[in-house]
């Protein structure tokens, strides 16, 4: 076989199988709901995982969450639609979940 028909390995080749790791925080009711999920924890997840893979390994009450933000960026499509659970995330991520917060949407309340 020659040298040249051999494809040379790009930079990062790998990279689709190295785990990634991403920081998930909880707030507001979802503390309590949640009381074996630390608050702020540290996980390691394989490559591809979504925001849904995170609220299935974690137990977390996906009809209790109204706010996710990704890096301090609101994914929540729009108010009273389910959480966006089929976003890929990336190694370095902060994924915070937030449950109804008093005099929001979420409890009933107009949003004016």
């Amino acid at each position: 076989m020659q040298a040249d028909s051999i494809p040379a390995a790009g930079i990062g080749h790998n990279s689709q199988t190295a785990p990634i790791g991403v920081e998930v925080r909880l707030f507001n009711s979802l503390v309590k709901a949640c009381p074996t999920v630390p608050a702020r924890s540290a996980v390691t997840l394989p490559p591809g995982t979504t925001i849904g893979d995170v609220v299935r390994q974690l137990g977390l009450p996906e009809r209790e969450i109204f706010l996710v933000l990704v890096n301090g960026r609101d994914v929540t499509p729009r108010l009273g639609v389910p959480v966006e659970t089929g976003r890929v995330l990336e190694d370095g991520d902060v994924v915070a979940f937030s449950g109804p917060v008093p005099y929001s949407w979420g409890y009933g309340a107009c949003v004016v």
